[in-house]
């Protein structure tokens, strides 16, 4: 689920964005300064647009394929990853990374569908049962052979208190992980719990040694220790502070999926005007989640192409604090109807996207995309009216109470999303106070409570794992990791159990659309809009997915030579 820059889970999530399952935050999003038609020919010709994405741009899920194989190629993240912990792995640049590295039971294909990965397949021999066949002959890094006991161990790190999971939401109704035959796992559940599955495709599903994992401890997933899982990358050196490079494995058990480069190189820019010069230069040769303040020079350059793919995020402000001023509903709802939401796609989207109707983006129902115009239907369209705003704040006797917003330097679309939202406040009569909070910090507000203290609302890019909506709302729920305002509502809480037992995709997302009108109705996260998810390749290379499946699908292994 879901953030922004989650170095910053979802507004702008970081090194350890957080997500619920549902939400963790970007400090990039997707953006483009020209029209459809424009962005359209940023690709050279017009995607397909993807039937889900709510966008109204054209996007594809593939770059064409690459034409042979490279040496090397380097990619850029916005942000260092502070762990490659897979537990801990809830923002974009870790998840980027081990995408390429750890390998989970499932897998989350380019558009947005689930196979199998590490796991054949699975069963249920009765509600509360999921029994998990494994994938024969699949090797670890150091050379030992994939077992049932490597598995247990790493689905279990998720249910100890020592790890800190930020996916333990994932593991809610799981009661024991245990092997059940050589390549067989079987896992028992207190309750239904459909999303187990879909989520094992994301960072809860990763598998990695169980020596190595003993013999790391506390160091698993740090520069000095890395891990030792099944990808068709390895890592080869972490270089603090400048770059993670990776080493083809050459005994990748997937020959659809053999790497056609042979080292990938990751460097840290955290600024988003040096990412796009790394690019121009051809110093750099690609990567995700462009800036929006670049894409008009990076549009019309020979030296490369913006791409826009499928996306589950949707920005919204994520209310961190119900104790203080946005307490009160109409407060909420006056906030809401404050923003120019048209007027923050231009400059903070760059005009590439629209206003959300829903903190989830429609791009999150890929489960079901031929009922998602029919939901988004039922949704109030967002308006802008600030009288009304206005009368709202009188009513609850909000007139000239404060509310403080987080604001970073991590990207400008923070603060300038945080610039609308403090002159909208002004205008109905709302104290709002920008508290800039540094870059390396940003990630703390999504995963420490301590650092939200004081701090009431947060720009995220909140984003599903996978193709099921159900995935953002579990972040909604009383008690979960991504609720960061510990917002409850017991209608809310007793649909999406209902939700979560229901096998059938079509009934399942039914019911989550009842649950995304009482989100909309109560607004624990306020919609902003949503956008294409983005990416750039440079010249000499090309085959990349162009969507949020990267997270956790291994899209460095299909780039190769562009010629």
């Amino acid at each position: 689920m879901r953030l922004l820059p989650r170095s910053a889970r979802s507004a702008f999530r970081s090194t350890a964005f957080l997500r619920s399952t549902a939400v963790r935050s970007t400090a990039l999003l997707a953006a483009c300064t020209v029209l459809l038609t424009a962005c359209s020919g940023a690709t050279g010709k017009p995607g397909p647009a993807t039937a889900s994405d709510g966008s109204g741009f054209a996007t594809t899920p593939l770059a064409p394929a690459a034409k042979g194989p490279l040496p090397s190629f380097t990619w850029s993240l916005y942000a260092e990853p502070q762990t490659l912990d897979y537990a801990l792995a809830y923002d974009y640049p870790p998840n980027t990374v081990l995408a390429n590295v750890c390998e989970q039971l499932f897998r989350v294909t380019p558009d947005l569908k689930i196979e199998p990965g590490l796991a054949v397949k699975s069963a249920s021999p009765d509600p509360l049962t999921r029994v998990y066949t494994l994938r024969e002959g699949v090797k670890f890094h150091d050379g030992s052979t994939m077992t049932a006991d490597d598995v247990v161990a790493s689905l279990t790190r998720h249910l100890l208190p020592a790890t800190g999971s930020a996916w333990g939401s994932a593991f809610k109704n799981v009661v024991a992980v245990s092997k059940s035959g050589p390549l067989e796992v079987t896992v028992t559940l207190s309750k239904p719990d459909v999303l187990l599955d879909e989520l094992l495709a994301a960072s809860p599903g990763t598998v990695e040694s169980a020596k190595f994992l003993e013999k790391a401890g506390k160091d698993y997933g740090s520069p000095g220790t890395g891990v030792d899982c099944t990808g068709p990358y390895a890592i080869d050196t972490w270089a603090q502070g400048d770059s993670i490079t990776l080493r083809k494995n050459a005994a990748y058990w997937d020959a659809a999926l053999a790497p056609k480069s042979d080292k990938v190189k990751f460097v840290f820019v955290g600024d988003s005007a040096a990412r796009a010069n790394g690019w121009l230069s051809g110093a750099v040769d690609g990567g995700y989640m462009v800036p929006s303040a670049s894409l008009a020079q990076l549009n019309g350059t020979d030296k490369g192409k913006v791409w826009f793919g499928p996306n589950t995020a949707a920005a919204d402000l994520a209310v961190l604090d119900l104790r203080g001023t946005l307490r009160d509903l109409k407060v909420r709802q006056a906030l809401s109807l404050a923003l120019d939401r048209d007027g923050i796609v231009k400059s903070a989207a760059g005009g590439v996207g629209v206003p959300a109707k829903a903190p989830a983006a429609q791009g999150a129902w890929a489960l079901v995309p031929e009922r998602t115009a029919g939901y988004f239907a039922q949704l109030p369209a967002p308006v802008h009216d600030v009288a009304k705003a206005k009368q709202l704040v009188q009513e609850a006797g909000a007139t000239g109470k404060k509310v403080v917003m987080a604001t970073s330097s991590l990207a400008p679309e923070i603060s300038v999303v945080g610039n609308a939202v403090q002159a909208a406040g002004r205008e109905i009569g709302l104290d709002v106070e920008l508290r800039p909070v540094a870059p390396d910090a940003y990630t703390a507000l999504f995963t420490d409570p301590a650092a939200r203290a004081g701090i009431d609302l947060v720009v995220t890019n909140g984003y599903d794992s996978t193709p099921d909506p159900l995935e953002f709302y579990q972040s909604l729920r009383t008690g979960d990791f991504g609720n960061y305002a510990g917002w409850s509502d017991p209608e809310f809480d007793d649909l999406f159990d209902k939700a979560a037992g229901t096998a059938d995709p079509a009934a399942r997302a039914d019911l989550t659309a009842k649950l995304q009108q009482i989100a909309v109705r109560e607004l624990p996260s306020i919609p902003l809009y949503e956008a294409p998810f983005s990416v750039f390749l440079g010249s000499r290379i090309t085959g990349a997915p162009t969507g949020i499946p990267q997270l956790y699908y291994p899209w460095a292994a299909t780039i190769g030579a562009a010629r």
